[in-house]
């Protein structure tokens, strides 16, 4: 396996080689990868199981620690794929306090920070009919 990252990927049955994609992707493809579900009440408004994430985005932590607890999006670290949460945070020994990471995965999308126009535009167009061909071997009328 080669150590960089292939932009001719097609995918692959592996566990390893599906982390190896996800680990050594670059930034602008990792981006997409960090993405949540949205609420009930947000899934019927846009007709969208998920989206990715941004700064200020309110969520609510579904697994962990943390279980239950709401909070804004404070920063979301590429690199290593990671969320931080306003008011999730820990304090050390000496008294400092600081942000624990966590996975996108375990979070539910409560409230969509709307600021950016190409957002709402190419991601969240609302109530958007879903065309869905008819799979019925006799199609003919």
């Amino acid at each position: 396996m080669k150590a960089k990252f292939s932009s001719s990927w097609n995918g692959s049955t592996q566990k390893r080689k599906q982390r190896k994609f996800r680990i050594n992707a670059p930034l602008h493809i990792k981006k997409k990868l960090i993405s949540s579900n949205l609420s009930k009440e947000l899934r019927k408004k846009y007709g969208k199981r998920s989206i990715p994430l941004r700064k200020a985005d309110v969520v609510k932590i579904m697994r962990g620690k943390f279980k239950g607890k709401k909070g804004k999006i404070e920063s979301i670290g590429l690199k290593f794929s990671k969320v931080y949460v306003e008011g999730i945070e820990e304090t050390k020994q000496d008294g400092n306090k600081f942000n624990i990471p966590i996975n996108a995965s375990n979070l539910q999308i409560e409230e969509l920070n709307l600021e950016d126009k190409k957002r709402i535009k190419s991601k969240i167009q609302e109530n958007k009919p879903i065309n869905k061909p008819d799979k019925t071997k006799n199609n003919k009328e």
